[in-house]
């Protein structure tokens, strides 16, 4: 069928117009993506720490009569605190029956003390961190810590191990303040930010990280490097699966 000049006029505005509905439909969904900020959470995923928790634990096993560990099963207590991680390390090796709330605490205290003398031993940036995290400074993305790992040590090790990059916030585990997955520390990230929670980018290495990103309405990334088993992490339907670091500037920016 041969179409007049006039008719293929009209079916040309036709499609302009459908052209023009389309890109009007989908500017909405590409704001919808744009991510201001990014918190990142600090064992497993800016920093390999695992060597450092490990010697640690074991001196503090070894002081209270009790088996130590390796690396390996070590890194399968990692993501829910120190606390948690010396009941893990106990519940292993003896029955949790024969130590009270308070043995544990004790523990955990001792490994807490050992650790601050200690940590500088065993933990170090993951390769390529220090450069990625600069490059999204200086494309005006914001960037933040929130961890389980207790407050103190997350700001000694982000000043002692990126001393030429500046975060916005650095939190971790705080008296009062619920642990990831619970949403409280990371919405609190999002205020010290200004950035809304929709706008932000949650990245982890575990299972844990995702629920906290999921939790708070952000975008839940999973670093592949980290503690974590991969099958574990993609049953927690992140949005992006990466790598390597390098792989989360495509996706921020």
């Amino acid at each position: 069928m041969i179409v007049s000049g006039p008719r293929l006029l009209q079916l040309a505005g036709v499609g302009i117009f459908l052209g023009y509905v389309l890109i009007s439909l989908s500017i909405p969904v590409m704001l919808a993506l744009v991510i201001r900020a990014v918190i990142f959470d600090l064992d497993g995923t800016l920093i390999h720490s695992l060597p450092g928790l490990a010697g640690s634990l074991n001196r503090v096993l070894t002081k209270n009569g009790l088996s130590t560990h390796p690396e390996s099963v070590v890194r399968t207590f990692i993501g829910n605190g120190m606390y948690k991680l010396v009941e893990r390390a106990v519940s292993e090796r003896a029955t949790l029956d024969n130590y009270s709330n308070e043995d544990l605490k004790s523990i955990a205290s001792q490994m807490s003390e050992d650790y601050a003398t200690t940590w500088k031993q065993g933990t170090s940036p993951y390769a390529g961190v220090p450069e990625v995290l600069k490059t999204l400074l200086g494309q005006n993305t914001g960037i933040a810590v929130f961890s389980n790992k207790p407050h103190i040590f997350c700001k000694e090790m982000t000043d002692f191990l990126f001393p030429e990059v500046t975060f916005s916030s650095v939190i971790g585990q705080r008296e009062g303040v619920p642990v990831k997955p619970d949403p409280t520390g990371a919405l609190d990230v999002a205020k010290s930010l200004g950035v809304s929670p929709d706008e932000i980018a949650f990245v982890g290495d575990s299972t844990i990280d995702l629920a906290t990103a999921h939790n708070s309405g952000m975008l839940s990334i999973a670093a592949t490097w980290g503690y974590h088993d991969v099958p574990a992490l993609e049953a927690e339907s992140p949005a992006h699966l990466v790598n390597s670091i390098e792989e989360l500037l495509p996706i921020i920016t």
